[in-house]
């Protein structure tokens, strides 16, 4: 959609990443030793597992995230955010929300943002039945 390419381009031009590097950090800096099975990343991720070492491939180049059998399980691969990726990480939040805000938000009054949290909230509620 026009919004996600927006938000998109607004992470690429300024912090040369792109929307699913951002949630590969967000996901891997909330988890314990930022760190995660890469089965588990790849579902919350909804990628095959050949799409997430495609996904995966560009930020271990870049430092970012490091691929590494489990020491409690060498056939399990750990997908981990490195120092630098969570620096990363920390440099385009901020940034990353002022495009959600300005994209959404702002085009928005408070009526309406009620109404689409009241409408998130029923479809959340929808998913956990």
């Amino acid at each position: 959609s026009d919004l996600i390419a927006a938000i998109e381009r607004d992470l690429a031009a300024e912090h040369g990443i792109t929307l699913g590097d951002y949630q590969v950090f967000v996901y891997l800096s909330e988890a314990p030793d930022r760190s995660m099975r890469m089965c588990d990343l790849a579902d919350l991720l909804q990628l095959s597992p050949s799409g997430l070492t495609r996904r995966l491939d560009g930020l271990v180049k870049a430092g970012f995230v490091t691929r590494e059998p489990s020491i409690d399980d060498r056939r399990v691969m750990l997908a981990t955010l490195t120092p630098t990726g969570f620096a990363a990480l920390e440099r385009a939040a901020p940034d990353h929300v002022a495009s959600v805000r300005r994209h959404i938000f702002d085009h928005l009054d408070s009526d309406q943002v009620a109404a689409l949290a009241s409408i998130f909230q029923s479809i959340k509620a929808g998913l956990e039945q």
